[in-house]
């Protein structure tokens, strides 16, 4: 056994009300930059829909993510190596500009500036990354409040594999929204397909990061993730991700994302996982075993010979503790309502999700029901007044069971919480009905609809010691300005790419002292191979040329998957 600590996220999507506090919070803290107008670390979709980018769950299309051989060994769906190889100067597999949207301003400019005239001055769309006028055809929400409309039933790569009676009962019954972010997952495809190694995992928390020093710009990493949160800079040339807010977390403060949540549904905290587990557990031949195969990786903080394991990993107290109060580890294990969105990837998410249960009260109150009664409830999930099987497509590779299992016990959590603000007489039957104690039902209701910061955040700030040291070495994140190490790579002047050929440009980005390790693919002559490629391994020291890259680490567990072929 090899135990791991990893940070991780569940969202409980009842409590999301679409309202993209955490997107804009989000892209103000990481991509309100020139390259990255288009990227959303963080995005919030509505359900049924198309997605961001537009279809990114068929991976069919996109080839994202893991799949077995024949000879039931664990390979990347965009191919061999050599396929790979084949392919890195042009990869088909990639979304367009169309599939994301082209991002846009307004020119306000004309506004404020236009002389008296007749008409009113407008503010005509302008394109972030042309300047020009242009079109507003799509966006990044652009699906929003459509749930179930009849273009969202055609263009779902979800409902395409239901029913129709299926779409027809989602149509006529609700809609609801899922946030998405990076899954920073225990296997992640993305690292495994870039050819430089620049995307890793850290081996302190299981954040996956990219080492902005030894990106290449080859794009693999995008067609790899199949949740397509890996976005390329098409100034510098190189790809950026979802950071997991690495900054804050190292000091014990949540990301972005989840301390500017208006309707309070993300909780984070630490899961131990057994890393020789996993290649086993990605690889079960069955798509509906990854689920309860991933939940068998996962290790209890309070089994003494885990909390052993744990010391001899050199994993400090504080991490152990925070593990054993753990609302992630109580969501996915204990009470067993939060599920993995899509594990049939095999990339193993650590991000996992409550489902909605919330439409379901709402359509019984409407047919005259009591929608609080526990029979009724569970004769609405039974009797597919909710689409069950759109969520199992989800969160559990088709498989209704876990779905079925994790609404009841929100439901009972329901049924039995209104006996108690009632004052009615418990009824322990709802309990046990759902293989719970009254008990662990109102542990479940505090930490699902009132628990407080710490308890909804229980990050350990060990790391904040070791930040503080890596900040004293470096000028900041490579990704907060166009003058640090991220954004050196190229440079956009007059529409052309070009090599930043000065320490210093008019610009102020700031060129690597080592111009071996800069290469302008645009202008590449076809021959030559210096700078395509690191020259020197992924080092185990913090930093990079003094500089933090994405990460304040580089010291990368290569995905299990891919080490072990």
């Amino acid at each position: 056994m090899k135990l791991m600590a990893q940070l991780a996220m569940v969202m409980n999507l009842d409590k999301c009300i679409g309202c993209h506090t955490c997107s804009v919070t989000c892209k103000q803290a990481w991509t309100n930059r020139t390259g990255v107008e288009y990227a959303w670390f963080n995005n919030v979709e509505t359900r049924p829909g198309q997605g961001y980018p537009r279809q990114y769950q068929d991976q069919q299309r996109w080839k994202g993510g893991w799949t077995l051989t024949k000879r039931g060994r664990l390979t990347l769906r965009s191919g061999s190596r050599f396929k790979r190889l084949l392919n890195i100067f042009a990869n088909p597999d990639l979304p367009t500009v169309a599939d994301y949207y082209e991002p846009w301003t307004y020119d306000y400019d004309n506004l404020l500036s236009a002389p008296a005239m007749d008409t009113t001055p407008v503010a005509r769309p302008k394109s972030l990354i042309t300047g020009e006028d242009t079109a507003v055809t799509w966006g990044a929400n652009w699906d929003d409040d459509l749930g179930g409309g009849p273009q969202q039933v055609s263009r779902d790569p979800v409902l395409a594999k239901l029913s129709a009676q299926v779409k027809l009962e989602f149509e006529q019954t609700f809609m609801f929204y899922l946030p998405r972010i990076c899954e920073h997952c225990l296997n992640p495809s993305c690292s495994a397909s870039c050819p430089s190694g620049a995307v890793y995992k850290r081996s302190e928390d299981g954040i996956v990061l990219v080492d902005q020093d030894r990106c290449r710009g080859w794009r693999q990493c995008v067609t790899g993730c199949p949740y397509k949160k890996i976005y390329f800079n098409h100034k510098t040339g190189k790809a950026e991700k979802c950071t997991f807010c690495y900054p804050r977390v190292e000091v014990g403060i949540p990301t972005v994302c989840a301390e500017t949540c208006v309707g309070r549904l993300r909780y984070i905290g630490v899961v131990f996982y057994d890393a020789d587990a996993v290649l086993a557990a990605a690889s079960v031949p069955d798509e509906r075993d990854l689920y309860p195969a991933q939940l068998g990786v996962f290790l209890n903080p309070h089994d003494p010979r885990v909390v052993a394991e744990a010391e001899r990993a050199g994993i400090s107290q504080e991490w152990i503790e925070a593990a054993q109060v753990s609302p992630v580890y109580q969501l996915i294990v204990d009470y067993q309502v939060a599920l993995p969105l899509h594990p049939e990837y095999r990339t193993m998410p650590m991000v996992w999700y409550v489902p909605p249960l919330s439409p379901v009260v709402d359509a019984l109150a409407g047919t005259g029901h009591d929608g609080e009664n526990a029979d009724n409830l569970f004769g609405a999930i039974d009797a597919l007044r909710i689409p069950v099987e759109y969520l199992a497509e989800l969160f559990t590779a088709g498989d209704v069971g876990p779905v079925r299992a994790a609404l009841r016990r929100l439901a009972a959590m329901r049924a039995h919480m209104r006996r108690v603000n009632l004052g009615e007489p418990v009824a322990p039957e709802i309990a046990e009905s759902v293989r719970l104690t009254p008990t662990e039902i109102e542990a479940m209701y505090r930490l699902l609809a009132i628990a407080k910061y710490e308890h909804r955040y229980v990050i350990p700030s060990a790391a904040g010691a070791d930040a503080h040291r890596l900040d004293a070495l470096a000028t900041g994140c490579s990704l907060d300005s166009d003058g640090s190490p991220g954004m050196t790579a190229f440079d956009v002047m007059d529409g052309k790419f070009h090599l930043t050929a000065h320490p210093s440009d008019t610009n102020g980005a700031a060129a690597p002292a080592d111009k071996a390790r800069r290469i302008n693919l645009l202008n590449w002559d076809g021959k030559s191979t210096n700078g395509l490629f690191p020259a020197v391994p992924i080092s185990n020291g913090p930093v990079s040329n003094g500089q933090i890259s994405h990460g304040s680490a580089t010291n990368g567990a290569e995905p299990v998957a891919e080490r072990t072929r």
